[in-house]
């Protein structure tokens, strides 16, 4: 089971540090946080570009997907959503990612509609993305929290560029068990992203295997090489310990889990 984590866990480091606490304390890959003030961005030349390949390679590191913030669902025109999409998908290509990670963010309004904006969005870039040997995953996040809900969305928009990112936290706090959000997002799963919690009223990130999320059930359901990253949402939660002395344990943390499924693992309250 190879092993990333997000540099969202790690936010404004150089992309050489991030990179050199990954090959230090265990960890096969990156997913890379887009954003402004990261060293990963859309805007970067195509000289920055290189130079992160090049460091990434320097570190024997799979760069899994660029964390973006596009919201595919989300109310408004569709030119800013799939010009954003574009140039993510184009960025990770020029990286090596193989995907670019993308929020449903649906709104409040109806689902339906939800659904067939981004279905549309989708649709109009998955051939664009396919050329580039990029995928588009749709996380379980905000509006569409459960794998039910981003498994529909995404069977509007059926294509092999597109697909799902399963985060165990919020099909966990939408009510999914572990095998209800894999047998909804098992058709579409690109990669998953673990964390830890105290538990729905407390969400700062814990040490993996100090809360309460059910981690060992979700690795356990997973096909042989399937890609598992920490996303450690250290941005958001000010008073969170500082993730790089937890690297080690974490990554040996999911090495047990994953080889002892979730009969005998010990993370597995719910």
């Amino acid at each position: 089971m190879p092993i990333a984590y997000s540099t969202l866990g790690v936010p404004g480091l150089p992309l050489a540090e991030a990179a050199g606490l990954a090959a230090d304390h265990g960890w096969d890959g990156l997913e890379l946080r887009c954003a402004t003030g990261e060293s990963v961005h859309p805007d970067m030349t195509v000289g920055e570009r290189r130079t992160a390949v090049r460091t990434l390679r320097a570190h024997g590191l799979t760069p899994l997907a660029l964390a973006s913030y596009v919201g595919v669902a989300a109310p408004g025109p569709d030119a800013p959503v799939t010009d954003a999409l574009r140039s993510h998908l184009h960025l990770a290509a020029d990286l090596g990612a193989a995907a670019v990670r993308v929020f449903p963010r649906g709104g409040d309004g109806p689902r339906a509609e939800a659904d067939a904006r981004a279905a549309r969005r989708l649709a109009a870039v998955a051939g664009e993305a396919q050329r580039l040997g990029v995928r588009v995953l749709v996380e379980t996040h905000d509006s569409h929290r459960s794998g039910r809900a981003v498994a529909g969305l995404l069977e509007q928009a059926s294509h092999p560029a597109l697909g799902a990112l399963w985060d165990l936290m919020h099909t966990h706090l939408a009510g999914e068990t572990p095998a209800e959000s894999h047998a909804a997002l098992g058709p579409h799963l690109g990669h998953v992203q673990v964390k830890d919690i105290a538990g729905p009223h407390d969400l700062t990130p814990l040490p993996l295997g100090a809360g309460t999320l059910p981690i060992a059930d979700c690795l356990g359901l997973l096909p042989p090489g399937a890609w598992v990253c920490w996303e450690y949402e250290a941005p958001w939660h000010p008073a969170a310990a500082p993730l790089p002395p937890l690297l080690a344990a974490g990554a040996a943390f999911l090495a047990a889990a994953g080889h002892a499924g979730p009969a005998r693992a010990g993370n597995s309250r719910s």
